[in-house]
């Protein structure tokens, strides 16, 4: 499953940066919060996977990259280093069970899971009207559901249950969820210059979405007490090849003027993998260049 996915301020524990300054954010360097960890990240072939898996490498975590394709998660690991991949479909068990026992085998333990599989809609000629909430057909809605929502539900039974075991020490999961999830979608941003709309988009990802923010708050007080932290990272839209109008509006919306460029998901994601959020549970990062602050 694929994704549709720099702190100003440092802890003690966030040591140095990235020596090359290639990874991460406004500032460039990527912190080193995670030495040693073992992180895996699933959707880490996607846009946004792939920037969050090369963010913990490069601030010191063993990292796992696993999406649908295998052997191009095992090309991917073999690029970071002392990183393993392994490919694994996140809405089934067995698939996960072999994914678990092969980080295992290689790591002996998990710390840091990052939730990053999920899929959007993609539609064909007749998306101005498959697309619309009176035509929007069964099937997408439950495929939407199963990926983004059973996929999450099914990673933390498996994995995330898994990091229960062993000495006491930082676990953190951390569940991509996005601004969709918060506020509802503008229907305009997607509409052209001449006022035709080619495209709406669809209530599955936002409900999906909005999903994911609730279960990571139960997860976050049904694990509390395990000493495991469950937060979401929201982002906002990343710039992917969209088409200039909508880009357009899309920064026209946001505060910052800009859509995102998935580096600026690094350091937030080494923040709440790393002991300097380690009073921080339940909670939802929210990294959208002020979209949903208007």
């Amino acid at each position: 499953m694929t994704a549709v996915t720099d702190l100003g301020e440092r802890s003690e524990s966030m040591r140095g940066g990235d020596p090359d300054g290639s990874a991460g954010g406004a500032g460039g360097k990527a912190p080193r919060g995670v030495d040693g960890k073992v992180c895996v990240v699933t959707g880490a072939l996607g846009l946004i996977g792939s920037a969050l898996a090369r963010a913990l490498a490069r601030a010191g975590g063993r990292v796992v990259i696993t999406d649908l394709d295998h052997g191009a998660c095992v090309d991917r690991a073999h690029a970071l280093g002392d990183a393993l991949g392994h490919g694994a479909d996140i809405t089934r068990q067995d698939s996960l069970a072999s994914l678990l026992a092969a980080v295992l085998d290689r790591f002996g333990r998990i710390d840091v899971l990052v939730n990053s599989a999920a899929i959007d809609d993609k539609f064909g000629a007749s998306a101005a009207r498959d697309s619309q909430f009176e035509h929007y057909a069964l099937d997408r809605w439950q495929r939407m559901l199963e990926a983004n929502v059973t996929g999450t539900f099914l990673t933390c039974q498996v994995l995330g249950a898994a990091m229960l075991r062993g000495e006491p020490r930082d676990r953190s999961i951390i569940n991509i969820a996005s601004t969709y999830g918060i506020v509802a979608p503008d229907q305009a941003l997607y509409r052209r210059p001449d006022g035709s709309q080619p495209f709406y988009k669809s209530p599955a990802y936002p409900t999906a979405k909005a999903a994911v923010l609730g279960f990571t708050r139960y997860l976050a007080a049904y694990w509390g007490a395990a000493g495991i932290r469950v937060n979401a990272l929201s982002p906002g839209g990343v710039e992917n090849g969209q088409p200039d109008h909508f880009i357009a509006s899309y920064a026209a919306r946001t505060p910052l003027g800009r859509m995102a460029r998935p580096d600026d998901y690094a350091g937030a994601t080494v923040f709440l993998a790393s002991a300097a959020s380690a009073y921080m549970t339940g909670a939802n990062l929210v990294v959208d260049g002020g979209f949903t602050a208007w």
